[in-house]
């Protein structure tokens, strides 16, 4: 891969990635907002375990409450991965791409945790439509940071490859 070509694709993913995942982190903290301020006149007519569970959602299922706030870490994660891939893109060495690639595997291992459990929300059932918005973000970001994920490898090694011809 030229490095031009790989340089501008990692680049461009990381600008996307970037705006996909604050987009995440504002519909995740509305969500998380919402739950907590209607979850005490929600959960008061449940009964003695669910009362007291810490991550009652009062819209959604029974897998709202993992999949917003998994969602909400990935897109914290994400989004400051993708701040510090752009810097270390830029850069375009072997050590600030090798921070870029571990950084971008973190990162879409939380992504996948979370598309995992909007798939689990799906399958069980009925969500309103700003959870259905957040499910598809969420599945939409495991695919593109895995692209740029690969990107950011496909750098690394020409980096290296240069490196070692040079």
């Amino acid at each position: 891969m030229a490095s031009g070509a790989g340089k501008s694709a990692a680049f461009l993913l990381l600008i996307l990635n970037l705006i996909l995942y604050g987009i995440v982190i504002i519909m995740a903290a509305w969500a998380v907002n919402h739950g907590i301020e209607r979850s005490q006149e929600s959960a008061s007519v449940l009964s003695i375990p669910a009362r007291i569970f810490p991550i009652y959602f009062p819209f959604g299922n029974m897998a709202t409450g993992f999949f917003v706030i998994f969602s909400f870490i990935a897109g914290i994660v994400g989004f400051t991965t993708s701040l510090t891939g752009i810097h270390n893109v830029i850069q375009w060495n072997a050590p600030n791409l090798y921070a870029a690639a571990a950084s971008s595997l973190l990162t879409w291992s939380l992504t996948l945790l979370a598309m995992g459990l909007a798939c689990k929300e799906i399958h069980i059932g009925w969500t309103d439509s700003n959870l259905r918005t957040l499910e598809t973000i969420v599945i939409l970001l495991s695919g593109t940071q895995l692209f740029c994920m690969g990107a950011i490898h496909a750098g690394v090694e020409d980096v290296i490859a240069r490196q070692r011809y040079h």
